[in-house]
């Protein structure tokens, strides 16, 4: 296994933007570009690589093809069709799940060992596709889940309470879609919760719905307005990859695999905090729910399941 080599299937504007941001950041040593499209890879090559006199550190990058996953530290899987204006994430589940399963047998014929990080739309359906098909272990399979709505919660509640975003301590769980929902109770500014917040000040707790809800129609509503999104979710896959380079066991809510009765639930990728290294996932952050946020989590599980036994559980098995 090499060190810092990432290798990059999907040369879109979400894979490039990961890309764009890894360059401008710094540490990874070598980034291969895979996609269908070779002659456009050959040409983000180029453009990426033209750039380099300015980056913090020397980079190799290179449109490569699956044989270079063979020594990677990690693969992330940005490739399937996009999302278009009115499109639930969910109803991408069927056309996807094949191009993503094409994908993973790929990955894994050339003696790939690392660690699979998956963006490619509905997340968790796609990051369950990659388990199956791939045979890695869970802690090695691993989606994006929820990492960009937590991070448009922390902005959207820094703008609300005019303070730092690096000092608000917020996740979102389930779905990465429309049943995610917050667990307000371990929601922090610095170290005072954001309910005694609310409560001290006298503002609607209702304010904190609408947030909420604004975060998840901040997908469809960009959509609308520039046809995708992608700056959001490329700094959130760097966000990862860094993570686990670093060693750093930190606290991120990616899609994962619950099994044994964890948060109730068995034989599911869904968005939880779990704390994240060099082997992708370490362990998973228990949180004490109340009785409707289960529900809520129930809820977002039970949808993905669903999705899942209509429309890709055959695909996966031929």
């Amino acid at each position: 296994m090499k060190k810092g080599k990432i290798v990059l299937v999907g040369t879109g504007f979400v894979g490039m933007s990961m890309a764009y941001s890894m360059l401008n950041r710094g540490g990874i040593e070598e980034l291969i570009l895979i996609d269908i499209d070779k002659e456009k890879t050959i040409g983000e090559e180029m453009d990426l690589s033209h750039g380099l006199p300015f980056a913090p550190q020397k980079m190799v990058i290179k449109a490569g093809d699956y044989e270079d996953c063979k020594d990677a530290e990690i693969v992330v899987i940005t490739a399937g069709v996009a999302q278009k204006p009115g499109q639930t994430r969910l109803e991408l589940a069927e056309v996807n799940t094949k191009i993503v399963k094409g994908i993973t047998k790929n990955i894994m014929a050339s003696g790939f060992d690392g660690i699979i990080i998956v963006a490619s739309n509905p997340v968790d359906l796609m990051a369950y596709v990659v388990y199956k098909v791939s045979g890695l272990p869970k802690n090695k399979v691993i989606g994006s889940g929820t990492v960009l709505d937590t991070a448009r919660l922390r902005y959207m509640l820094a703008d609300y309470f005019e303070v730092s975003s690096k000092n608000v301590h917020a996740y979102i769980m389930g779905e990465h879609g429309d049943s995610s929902f917050v667990p307000w109770q371990h929601t922090y500014i610095g170290c005072k919760k954001i309910i005694d917040i609310m409560q001290d000040n006298n503002r609607p707790m209702e304010d904190l719905e609408k947030i909420h809800q604004n975060v998840v129609n901040a997908a469809y509503e960009i959509i609308e307005k520039k046809k995708a999104t992608y700056y959001g979710i490329g700094m959130s896959l760097n966000r990862l990859v860094r993570a686990i380079l670093d060693n750093e066991n930190s606290v991120l809510t990616i899609s994962t695999y619950l099994e044994d009765g964890q948060y109730g639930q068995n034989d599911v990728y869904i968005g939880v905090p779990a704390i994240i290294n060099e082997n992708g996932v370490r362990e998973l952050l228990k949180l004490e729910l109340t009785d409707k946020e289960q529900e809520k989590l129930n809820n977002s599980c039970n949808i993905i399941k669903q999705m899942r036994e209509d429309s890709i559980e055959k695909i996966i098995e031929e």
